[in-house]
């Protein structure tokens, strides 16, 4: 039996598919190659520290990089984010999001339109809190003229993220998956052959017993991130029976699963983001003190504080993103209901608790992945990009995006199976000119495969 990876490029549409996503990644990563004029050449590959680089990693970029694309694809994330919270807050945009295509095309459009103003904001954030800290990144050439380097270096940092936005859209709708995400999947995994070169040659002598504790640090990782990514609780649905006459109804059950991990990694974002606001003011004011403790993965208040907002944020965004009250009245209205549960407030409060129970799982789980990893490396002479993508949160993000991929390549090869596209033991159509006819089998005939004789076809057991 053929390797359903090698089926894949045996149907056409998808083995195109597949050959412009890569070729749309092979671009994003030659963005990273191009520098912003007037920025020295000789800091291309210094990646930014500290506080910066969970965000460089989340966002598939590099903030500190003197590159046109250093911004990656953070400030559509933004606007992606910004919209979906508040089409679940705004009644006018609620509605515009129902109005189907229409209303969802009005919704892109206006993302984008978003996108440009998050990211001229950003990128004069990261000129002056980044290059501008560092005279080093600036050619001696453009060291006097602060105004036409800033206009230079903003100007290219906010058309590297609308060239981004734009691969990623391009992947979303010619390619495989979703664009951003595996954007931000290539940016992670861009930065571990150089963090393993790196790391080779800062310890050489015990590089090997490194990587094997890499290993199966990642091993274990990896399990339980993919146990609790496919993990969910099946609510059952039952429909009503109706009788017309002697023919019969509904009365089916199903399943309505909802994710233990249902926010995803987007807590674990917003956390970040808030540790990275008051540890730059602090260090913009000079109190090192707050510096540092807002700097400082394994300390107590940095952890407790973390926790803190990762578990607010969870329970905050499945709050919002799904809503007890308007499950139940769906269920109501299309006549079915949840064994045990009288229709509509009772089953708003039964999917209220489920959701508080599971919310809590998959925050509890967050926590742990976000948080056990800063303590295992505290101590090891690893590097900080090899921390940041042995972290759950990069892990969870590799994980889950390629999940993702396989489910949609999966449900590709589902598709053309069906249709006679490239599935075993679908008849294909009958030669022109000749006559099919299906070969009575036994019970245990699972398919027909088509041969032509004399001019006909006549089937043959497959």
């Amino acid at each position: 039996m053929d390797n359903n990876f090698l089926k894949l490029f045996k149907i056409p549409e998808t083995r195109q598919r597949i050959l412009r996503t890569l070729g749309l990644l092979i671009a994003y990563r030659v963005g990273f190659q191009i520098p912003i004029p007037g920025m020295n050449p000789q800091y291309l590959q210094e990646s930014a520290q500290g506080l910066f680089g969970l965000i460089s990693a989340l966002s598939g970029g590099a903030l500190g990089q003197t590159t046109i694309f250093a911004l990656g694809i953070m400030p559509y994330i933004s606007a992606s984010i910004i919209f979906s919270m508040l089409t679940k807050v705004s009644p006018q945009l609620e509605a515009v999001s129902k109005e189907g295509a229409a209303g969802q095309k009005k919704i892109n459009q206006w993302t984008r339109l978003t996108t440009v103003p998050i990211a001229l904001v950003q990128a004069i954030f990261i000129y002056t809190g980044v290059f501008l800290q560092d005279p080093k990144k600036i050619d001696p050439g453009m060291a006097g003229h602060p105004l036409v380097l800033g206009l230079i270096v903003v100007g290219a940092l906010v058309t590297g993220a609308l060239l981004v936005m734009w691969i990623g859209e391009l992947i979303t709708e010619y390619g495989v998956g979703n664009g951003a995400s595996l954007i931000i999947m290539a940016g992670i995994i861009a930065g571990l052959p150089s963090s393993i070169a790196s790391l080779k040659t800062s310890n050489a002598d015990e590089f090997w017993n490194i990587m094997v504790f890499l290993a199966l640090v990642w091993a274990v990782t990896i399990f339980v991130v993919v146990f609790m990514h496919k993990g969910a609780r099946r609510i059952p649905i039952q429909y009503a029976r109706l009788q017309r006459g002697r023919r019969v109804y509904g009365g089916q059950r199903h399943f309505l699963p909802l994710k233990v991990n249902m926010a995803g990694v987007m807590p674990i974002i917003f956390a970040s983001v808030l540790f990275v606001i008051p540890g730059i003011l602090f260090q913009w004011l000079g109190w090192s003190y707050g510096a540092q403790m807002f700097g400082d993965p394994t300390g107590f208040t940095y952890t407790t504080l973390y926790l803190l907002l990762i578990f607010s944020f969870c329970f905050f965004w499945n709050r919002l993103m799904f809503q007890p009250e308007d499950i139940a009245n769906n269920l109501r209205e299309h006549g079915s209901f949840i064994p045990g549960i009288r229709p509509g407030a009772k089953t708003a409060e039964y999917l209220s608790s489920v959701l508080t129970r599971i919310t809590l799982a998959g925050a509890a789980f967050l926590a742990i992945v976000a948080v056990v990893p800063n303590f295992i490396t505290a101590d090891t002479s690893l590097t900080l990009e090899m921390r940041y993508f042995l972290g759950g949160t990069s892990v969870l993000i590799v994980v889950g995006v390629a999940l993702e991929l396989v489910d949609k390549l999966q449900a590709q090869l589902v598709m053309k199976a069906y249709d006679g596209g490239g599935g075993e033991g679908t008849p294909a159509a009958p030669a022109a000119g000749g006559k099919a006819k299906k070969k009575k089998g036994g019970s245990g005939q699972t398919g027909a495969s088509w041969t032509k004789r004399d001019g006909g076809a006549q089937p043959g057991k497959s």
